[in-house]
């Protein structure tokens, strides 16, 4: 297939277009900056350009579709311009070039609503109560997506859960910068337990999304897709620490606490925001403190995918790149 995939700049969108070219497809990026992958065709422009979104969508077979704003404050029409809007022009420049297939590329956010989350499935996304503007903006989208799956026009969500790996500047990125500085707390024990997904793992499952979007169990539907291997968080952290060479975290704080106090800096960045990520938000204090883990029993038997690279090898790739 001749593919379009966005926001080929980012760390997830590189490995997918990667991936997707190593599958055997020829691959057309769209994002603000090159993508850096060798063997694509780049295509610049942003999501809220319908031109530059008609541009890049005309001749392909399917997209996967990547680009979004994604951070932990800001202002929420941002948000909505580019998650929302943009995936509405792509959607509607998509069905308008004939496109067959097309892969939302979502989160488990979108169904988080502060409770922990233990064996889930992909739940109903919910826009009014998913937590911050992203998981909010990022549910309403999907809903546009899955919405315009029909005949001709197969659409899946697929919902990646804390992609890491070598070369990661937010998730391990921002670990490792806190810990160093002495910053990473462990909310209350450390204990409850989190699914991640190791990079390479995420854009192979990308693939097979692609790949099967088109079949009766697969298109109109939404897809956690994880590790299937859930730690806890203290155990976790500890193990992106030492691979990358930095103290693991020692200091507990309580979650209730963590929890007002990301509530009180949400509010502050609101008037006065910093030049970086806030230190604290009640998202993120919900997401450290509580459990969220998921059955990822009908996504591999839908998707016909598995994991490849275990939590254990990752850390170990993580390791040696640091080296």
């Amino acid at each position: 297939m001749r593919v379009l995939v966005t926001g080929a700049s980012g760390f997830l969108g590189r490995a997918t277009a990667a991936a997707v070219r190593d599958a055997g497809h020829d691959v057309r990026t769209f994002q603000r900056r090159p993508s850096g992958v060798d063997g694509v065709e780049d295509s610049l422009g942003t999501m809220t350009d319908a031109a530059a979104v008609e541009r890049a969508v005309a001749g392909v077979d399917a997209v996967v579709h990547l680009a979004a704003k994604v951070s932990l404050a800001g202002d929420p029409a941002d948000f909505a311009r580019v998650n929302v809007d943009g995936t509405r022009t792509l959607l509607a420049a998509a069905r308008t070039a004939r496109v067959g297939r097309f892969v939302f590329v979502s989160s488990p956010s979108v169904a988080h609503t502060g409770s922990s989350l233990s064996g889930a499935g992909a739940d109903p996304a919910e826009p009014t109560a998913a937590r911050g503007h992203y998981a909010r903006t990022k549910a309403a989208a999907e809903l546009l997506a899955l919405a315009a799956d029909e005949p001709g026009f197969a659409v899946v969500a697929v919902r990646p859960h804390l992609v890491w790996g070598p070369g990661d500047t937010q998730l391990v990125g921002r670990i490792v910068a806190r810990a160093r500085a002495g910053r990473l707390p462990l909310l209350d024990s450390g204990a409850a337990l989190i699914d991640t997904l190791f990079v390479d793992n995420a854009a192979s499952a990308m693939v097979a999304a692609l790949e099967h979007a088109a079949d009766d169990a697969v298109h109109g539907n939404a897809y956690v897709v994880t590790n299937g291997e859930p730690r806890p968080v203290a155990e976790l952290l500890a193990g992106i620490c030492t691979a990358s060479g930095v103290p693991a975290p020692r200091l507990h704080v309580p979650a209730g606490l963590a929890r007002v106090a990301g509530s009180v800096v949400e509010a502050v960045w609101r008037v006065r925001p910093g030049a970086d990520e806030p230190p604290m938000t009640r998202f993120l204090a919900e997401q450290l403190s509580t459990a969220h883990w998921f059955d990822q029993r009908r996504t591999r038997r839908d998707l016909h995918w598995s994991p490849a690279v275990s939590v254990d090898e990752g850390l170990a790739r993580l390791a040696a790149a640091t080296c």
